[in-house]
């Protein structure tokens, strides 16, 4: 019996070889890992934004992080996240990696809010992966009546 010849197997082969070409250009890097540097977001951090009586709380998914990892600055309306993980790596005397995935990450997220906060009164808490941030809306001042004077 003769063997059908199956077109398939050439394009197999074919995607196979760019593989192993674009894996050797890009160092030896996860195909993930560079389409995460190649397009904005693809790994992102996930919000949720509540507003609540006299205060706004933002909730930010930062797993594998610790609170160390993590700096937030707070302007008028505005709240900048910033989350960034260096794993060292350690070598076994015994042993090699038979899979490294456990990397340098960083994560980065501003989030405009409807209102002004004050900066100063904000709270953040951090568990199990989820950074908590509590932002006391600013208090708008009675307003200042002016006299107009006479020339």
């Amino acid at each position: 019996m003769t063997a059908q010849y199956n077109p398939f197997k050439d394009v197999e082969r074919f995607l196979n070889q760019m593989s192993r070409q674009l894996e050797e250009a890009s160092g030896g890097l996860d195909p993930e890992e560079q389409m995460g540097r190649w397009s904005p977001g693809f790994e992102s951090m996930a919000v949720d934004i509540v507003e609540q009586d006299g205060e706004f709380v933002v909730a930010a998914d930062l797993p594998g992080f610790d609170r160390d990892d993590v700096d937030i600055r707070v302007t008028d309306n505005r709240v900048h996240i910033e989350a960034e993980h260096r794993e060292e790596t350690t070598e076994e005397e015994d042993g090699r990696h038979i899979r490294h995935e456990r990397r340098n990450r960083s994560l980065e997220r501003s989030l405009t809010l409807p209102k002004e906060v004050d900066a100063a009164e904000a709270e953040a808490t951090m568990k199990h992966g989820v950074l908590t941030v509590t932002l006391p809306k600013r208090t708008v001042e009675d307003a200042h009546r002016i006299e107009i004077e006479t020339e």
